[in-house]
């Protein structure tokens, strides 16, 4: 028995002299020559490793550093380097025949730089290919053959990488962190399984589920892929894919598959943006909005087609549809939106997203809107135009008579603290900047018929030159309806009649009123425009000065001088003093 033992522990002492003297015996550096060429024939660039070592209890080769040159075309700068390089080997045929099998390769703390160019073309398509007409070949070692050799890894591993984002053009960069890769069975002439997970600028994750091969010979980026995406809590305005020196952003979720073959890639799923903000002077939206998306896009010609998809905001639903490019700076875009008979309710939290804000107090009840957009212009910048209409909707909390209060006193307005909106319509400029409202017509039963335009800007204050064009009922100058003592002809309840039927012509018509919206949407300031009174009545005055007597209104109370109405017009407003 003690015999025994005392051979066992000679044979463990042994093997540790062997594992631990053996590996300084091996001159593994000699196989740096071999490794440095199979991997650069293999990637069509030129792989520096660093001082290597043999670790026996590991069954592995290392090197301290690890470089990888980029395409001359884009950089002169490395396109990866690594803090180590470890690479598994079958240790039998390394110590007997000297004869190298990899396991395995992981690289240690990684860093990638992709860049594209002008024309869309990425650093990384060039991986593994031939050499292309105008592209200077990569440098290859002595006795390597012109042919990419194939290379097979039972296991390949990226740890703690970081990958940096940019164009050849700009020298701004988008930095990933923590950057995971793992694939088995890697091959450049087969099929062979991929994870990628990441951590986002700003938060957020990323990962990527499924198989990648056999590697394009031509152009990596053509590698065919079909893979699960998911993605959380992207911040956009970190991205670059809107501009953050505007205050613009969102969070994006996305859940979705990705399919590569021939040049051609299929996206489709399901992306969700919280905290929207598409204005400068905006505030998010309180509520996401939701895409089901399906996109073909080409990577030959960095063009996209986003085939009809449902956008949803609650229980109201639009259609977007459109092209997008990539092959530049920004990716541009030209998509179609429209959308109708959608519960404005609904709508409603979304809208200081569009810097779009409701008065103070104020909500939307019922009601429809329809809309009929076009998005245009890099994803940094976007321009949206076109249409939108609100139908038989309420505007809860607003009365319009009170905050018209000046105005009242011309017309007797009085709206109740409930605004009841017939049809609202407008054509609308939405960009970064701002908001520019055209052809602006609002109903509202009443008061009557509100038309005019104006901005919205990036801090929110409102510049609109409106006209109310009253109904019947609320046309009557204060006093009138109550039974004035003012004559008619005579006095302000003259002058008030003259002015506010003004706009009426000589041949009668609507009374009209011109003001302006100044203050802030969410706290409006209806402000009578007295010039335009002014010209108005004046240019009633000349233009009913030859009418005959049987025919015509007369505009001017009798004895009344329209230089007199104007002037009493301009003191109406002024404060009184105490």
């Amino acid at each position: 028995m003690k015999g025994k033992l005392r051979i066992t522990l000679i044979v463990v002492g042994v093997l540790i002299v062997l594992v631990l003297i053996v590996p300084f015996l091996i001159p593994v550096n000699q196989f740096r020559p071999t490794i440095e060429e199979k991997a650069s024939a293999a990637l069509g660039r030129k792989v520096q490793l660093g001082n290597m070592s043999l670790s026996l209890l590991s069954g592995s080769l290392s090197a301290e550093n690890l470089s990888i040159g980029d395409d001359s075309k884009f950089s002169s700068s490395p396109f990866l380097t690594a803090k180590s390089l470890k690479v598994g080997v079958e240790m039998i045929p390394l110590i007997f025949s000297k004869t190298l099998n990899v396991t395995g390769v992981t690289i240690d703390s990684p860093q990638v730089t992709l860049l594209h160019n002008a024309a869309g073309l990425w650093n990384y398509s060039s991986l593994g290919a031939k050499s292309q007409v105008g592209q200077t070949p990569a440098p290859k070692p002595a006795g390597s053959t012109s042919a990419p050799a194939d290379l097979t890894i039972k296991k390949l591993e990226l740890k703690n990488g970081s990958i940096i984002l940019g164009s050849t053009n700009s020298q701004k960069r988008s930095t990933y962190d923590h950057v995971d890769v793992a694939a088995s069975d890697v091959s450049i002439i087969s099929k062979f399984p991929i994870t990628v997970t990441a951590d986002l600028p700003s938060g957020g994750k990323f990962k990527l589920d499924g198989t990648v091969g056999p590697i394009d010979q031509a152009d990596t980026s053509l590698t065919p892929l079909s893979a699960k995406l998911h993605v959380s809590s992207l911040n956009l305005a970190s991205t670059g894919f809107l501009d953050p020196s505007m205050g613009l952003g969102g969070l994006l979720d996305l859940d979705g598959t990705l399919e590569s073959k021939g040049g051609e890639a299929e996206t489709k799923g399901n992306a969700k943006l919280s905290k929207a903000l598409f204005i400068a002077g905006g505030s998010p939206a309180g509520v996401p909005l939701t895409v089901d998306f399906n996109t073909k896009y080409n990577l030959r010609k960095n063009t996209g087609v986003l085939n009809p998809s449902a956008l949803k905001i609650g229980s109201a639903v639009a259609r977007l549809n459109g092209t997008y490019n990539s092959a530049g700076e920004a990716t541009i875009v030209n998509i179609k939106l429209e959308g109708k008979d959608m519960p404005a309710r609904d709508l409603e939290a979304f809208l200081p997203a569009l810097g779009i804000n409701l008065p103070k107090g104020a909500s939307l009840q019922g009601g429809a809107l329809n809309t009929d957009l076009t998005i245009t212009g890099p994803t940094n910048k976007i321009v949206t135009t076109g249409t939108v209409g609100l139908y038989s909707a309420k505007l809860v909390g607003f009365d319009l008579g009170s905050k018209m209060s000046a105005i009242s006193m011309l017309t007797g307005v009085k709206t109740g603290k409930d605004l009841d909106i017939e049809k609202l319509t407008s054509n609308l400029h939405m960009a970064p900047d701002g908001i520019r409202a055209a052809n602006f017509l609002a109903v509202v039963p009443t008061l009557g018929q509100l038309v005019g335009a104006g901005t919205i800007d990036s801090k929110n204050n409102l510049d609109f030159k409106m006209v109310a064009t009253l109904a019947s009922a609320a046309a009557a100058p204060a006093g009138a309806a109550s039974g004035s003592t003012n004559a008619p002809g005579s006095g302000l309840g003259g002058i008030l009649t003259q002015v506010t039927g003004a706009a009426g012509g000589c041949k009668g018509g609507g009374t009209s009123v011109p003001f302006l919206i100044h203050g802030t949407a969410s706290d409006p300031k209806f402000i009578p425009d007295v010039g335009g009174l002014a010209a108005g009545l004046l240019k009633s005055q000349l233009g009913c000065a030859g009418t005959s007597a049987a025919g015509s209104t007369k505009s001017l109370a009798q004895g009344q001088n329209p230089a007199d109405a104007i002037s009493a017009l301009g003191g109406l407003f002024k404060k009184k003093k105490p």
